[in-house]
């Protein structure tokens, strides 16, 4: 059979507990960190499932905290797991790429060709003319899912690399989009039909 290693108190009390808390922490501000992210998004059907498992790992953390309030270097662990959660959430996030962008692309210069490679890619667009600084100018409104962000931006300075182009999130698009959702999210997402 299996021996169980003693590590000494000192080990247990100051290196493996306050790292248990830290990781826990970090699993369950994590969790909060895209639950809030989704909700912003749109993606309700997901942050119910998240913020049950949250609060799951958040009450276990908290209740041996609290048979543990001697223990100062826990607190520590506490916050510091935190601050981790924080950063990794926001990281995952971004990875995921969840949600959609509208970018609006301004140029003074001839657009057919980053027209052309648009329609080419497949993407919805809307051209304006409009009038800027220096005279007129051709604006373009592009709305995409955000994991096609790279490949768009990519398109963009290929075609037109003196366009002047911002990007902004968008709540709530009605309709479809090329490229579909985001096939990462689609299979987290437990209410999505396959």
């Amino acid at each position: 059979m299996y021996e169980i290693i003693q590590a000494p108190p000192w080990v247990i009390d100051w290196i493996l507990f306050p790292l248990l808390v830290i990781l826990a922490r970090i699993c369950d501000v994590s969790l909060g960190t895209m639950r809030i992210i989704l909700v912003g998004k749109g993606q309700k059907n997901i942050a119910p499932f998240i913020g049950f498992i949250e609060i799951l790992i958040w009450i276990a953390v908290v209740s041996q905290i609290i048979q543990n309030l001697d223990k100062i270097q826990l607190y520590f662990a506490f916050a510091l797991g935190y601050a981790l959660g924080v950063f990794i959430g926001i990281k995952i996030e971004n990875r995921l790429s969840i949600g959609q962008l509208m970018i609006r692309i301004i140029s003074n210069h001839d657009s057919s060709d980053l027209l052309k490679e648009l329609k080419n890619n497949n993407f919805n667009f809307t051209t304006t003319e409009a009038t800027g600084k220096f005279g007129p100018v051709k604006i373009i409104y592009i709305i995409i899912q955000r994991h096609l962000l790279k490949k768009t931006t990519r398109i963009i300075e290929a075609s037109n690399n003196s366009a002047f182009y911002t990007i902004e999130d968008v709540r709530y698009v009605k309709g479809n989009l090329p490229g579909g959702r985001n096939p990462i999210l689609n299979s987290l997402n437990p209410f999505h039909r396959h």
